[in-house]
């Protein structure tokens, strides 16, 4: 079984760093209008690497890897080392805050805002309700005037 060699005429893709996914390898070399387009045309069988259909979207391409797309050819270029990830999840370090100790019910009673029991009262001694006072600030998620009963 021997392999015939083709030359063809590549254009150059250079990226930054490798691998890279199939589909940003064609947005990078604007044979596509946006990432959904050419997750399609290679869905749909429209796109070769190194000679073979390929149908993985996100198939790694390293540097030398020759992409053909719409009677196009490109060739991935990257002078990078190869930045495999690791196994491992990388994590956050966060800090938590120190646990609350839980206080008795009773501790609270305390802590509550006190009402006050003013009336307002017209000529004739009726009580009237009292009316709700608009405060100036807004909230800032909905923008609506906050109230105060």
């Amino acid at each position: 079984m021997s392999q015939e060699e083709i030359e063809v005429e590549a254009i150059g893709i250079e990226v930054s760093s490798q691998p890279i996914e199939l589909y940003k390898v064609l947005k990078i070399a604007n044979a596509v209008s946006g990432g959904g387009e050419a997750k399609m045309a290679i869905s749909e069988g429209y796109v070769a690497v190194n000679g073979e259909l390929e149908q993985r979207k996100r198939r790694k391409m390293y540097d030398g890897d020759l992409v053909e797309f719409n009677e196009e050819y490109y060739v991935v270029l990257c002078d990078q080392p190869v930045q495999e990830p690791s196994d491992e999840p990388v994590k956050k370090k966060t800090e938590k805050p120190a646990a609350k100790k839980p206080q008795p019910q009773n501790a609270n009673k305390g802590n509550k805002p006190k009402k006050s029991a003013s009336k307002k009262t017209n000529k004739g001694g009726q009580n009237k309700p009292a009316e709700p006072k608009v405060v100036n600030s807004a909230d800032q998620s909905t923008g609506r005037k906050l109230m105060s009963f």
